[in-house]
This record gives C-alpha cells, structure tokens and sequence, in this order.
C-alpha cells in the first residue's frame, strides 16, 4: 500500500519543518526515514501452505518459536495469507485442529514494500494494528516479515552503531591539529547556498555545529554559531538573487565566519537590524520564513559581527565568536596565554 493511503498521522503533518521544529525531531525519528524494510525485516521466513493443517501450524508455532507465519502457493510461493496465535486459538476452541489452514487463515492483507523506508511500515502498524507485516520484494514476491520488535531491534541496532562511529569521528577530529606544525593552523569549511533551496536550508548550519561537536566544543558554543550561520543561510536562500557563499575557519581560540552573496543588497542597514524588520515576500512568509529576526539573532549570538551592503551589488556579513579556555577546540589552550 502507497504512503498515501495511510490515515495514521505523525506529530509533524500539516506543520511547517521550522528551525525550532526541527531541532526537536529525535535521531529515532529521523532513522525512521534513512532505514528501509528491507534494513531490519526477518528474511529467514517460514511458511506453510493452504492445505496444511492447523496442527500443522501448531507444531510449527512451537519448532520454530514464531507467533505467525505467512501461506504461501505450493508451486511459486505466492502470498495468499497469514495465520497467528488468535486464528490457532479459534481453531482450538472449536475442536478443529485438522481443518485446513485456509479455514482460518486471514487473506485480506496489508503488505509493505522491502524497499520502502521504516515509516511506511510504523503507519501501517499504527493503522491496522496488527503484530507483523508481509513484506514483498520489487516483482511482489513474500521477501521477509517485519514484525514490531523487528523495528525496536533495528533501530536500537542502528542508535549503536551510531553513537560507535560518532565516538570515532569525535576522537579524529578533536586530535585534528596535534601532528600539524605551523604558526597558526587553521580548519576552513565552505558552503555555496542556492537561491530558494527551502530544501537543503539549514544543513550548512547543521554540518558546521556537528564539526565544532567533534572537535571537542561545548554544546553551547555549538549551538550558538549554528544559530548564527542558520539565520544568515537562510537569508541567502530567501533575499538574494543567486544564493552565496559562506566560510567558516575554526581557530583554537578563535572563530570567523564570512558569508557573502552579489546582490540585491540592503537600502538601510541600521534599519535591517532592527527585531521585526523584513523585506521577505508573503510567500515566503507563508513558508514559516522572513520574519524579521535572522540578524538580531546573529548579533546575540557573536562577539563581532560587521555588515556591509551596497544596493545592486550585494552584503557582506563577517563574524566572530572568540573562544574561552574551555571553550577552545581541537586541541589543548595554549599554556604562555
């Protein structure tokens, strides 16, 4: 079934995707839509077909440890339905334990695709309710099933191999400087922003504050230079005519960060920085955007901040935030400061 023929909702439909949303969206969720089926579903299956009986399933049951099993075709191993615990139970009830498996089976099926990512699957969970899933491969064929503790054991899986290669990356970076000999060494990360590009808006920003996190910045540091380069992204995205540019060179006690574009520029600076003041379009603010904040909250969030702009030629916004003793990144503060 298509993600459009579900009725379950997620807590972020219908919203705008804001800075302040997203910073509350979990890894768990975001997982959800990196990780396909296919990632965590049981493709080791067992299955009977229409003509077994339901002590067949029984035995079947208790051999292999398993709640539910899929009917399959005898000749192609086509899907034709799925048995459980409850329809073994009605059969017990009954005194029918010989009757054939298609008696009881459940054939009105709800399927998902190998390839369609783990949300697909949570809808369908939270939809119908049931404790497993069919799952079928590009050419329709049963593949695997996935079951709810499939996905609490995928992700879990996924959340460990997450933090390992984050402890990896975050000892790498955080000893980035400690073989390098020079008088002043210095990280330079750049980013080249699209005009409109509501689509990529804020990875520049994310990708910056992960970088200072692995090079062993405090959170809050991190946090407050990936507000600042947010705002100003999205400038670039929503005020310019061609996108720009943004530099950020990481120092141990020091970082600056540049960002350019070549136009429209702002007839009155003074006035720009004014809290509420913007020249962002009614569609763009129906975007959830232009209101009228981004470099009031970059002034807050920097020790230096310079603006330069001529009309028809573009704005240049240079930035600063100098770092503490505990607040300095890649490698130990210098001892003679």
């Amino acid at each position: 079934m298509s993600p459009g023929n579900s009725k379950s909702k997620s807590r972020f439909d219908g919203k705008i995707i804001t800075d302040e949303l997203a910073g509350s969206i979990s890894r768990v969720e975001e997982l959800a839509y990196i990780l396909k089926v296919s990632d965590v579903m049981t493709s080791d299956i067992f299955s009977l077909h229409p003509e077994n009986t339901m002590d067949d399933v029984m035995a079947s049951m208790r051999e292999h440890q398993i709640s539910g099993l899929p009917i399959t075709d005898t000749k192609n191993k086509k899907l034709l339905g799925l048995i459980s615990t409850e329809d073994l139970i009605r059969a017990l009830a009954n005194h029918d334990e010989s009757a054939s498996i298609s008696k009881y089976m459940t054939s009105d099926l709800v399927t998902v695709n190998s390839y369609d990512f783990l949300t697909e699957a949570l809808k369908q969970f939270a939809r119908t309710k049931v404790g497993r899933l069919p799952v079928l491969d590009v050419k329709g064929h049963l593949t695997g099933i996935i079951t709810k503790g499939d996905v609490n054991n995928g992700l879990l899986n996924a959340l460990q191999k997450d933090y390992q290669e984050e402890e990896v990356r975050r000892y790498r970076a955080s000893h980035l400087f400690e073989d390098i000999e020079s008088d002043r060494t210095s990280l330079l990360l750049r980013y080249d922003i699209k005009h409109l590009d509501f689509t990529h808006g804020g990875t520049a920003s994310s990708n910056i504050k992960r970088a200072l996190l692995r090079l062993g910045a405090n959170p809050q540091l991190a946090r407050r230079l990936g507000i600042a380069i947010y705002e100003a992204e999205m400038n670039l995205i929503i005020h310019t005519n061609n996108g720009g540019s943004i530099h950020v060179e990481i120092e141990q006690q020091q970082i600056n960060a540049y960002i350019w574009d070549d136009g429209p520029g702002i007839a009155d600076v003074e006035q720009a920085m004014k809290p509420g003041f913007s020249t962002a379009t009614d569609d763009i603010r129906e975007l959830g955007f232009g209101a009228g904040m981004g470099l009031s909250n970059i002034s807050r969030c920097v020790d230096k901040m310079n603006l330069q702009s001529e009309l028809g030629k573009g704005t240049h916004l240079s930035l600063q935030i100098n770092l503490k003793r505990e607040d300095s990144v890649g490698e130990s503060y210098p001892k003679n400061k």
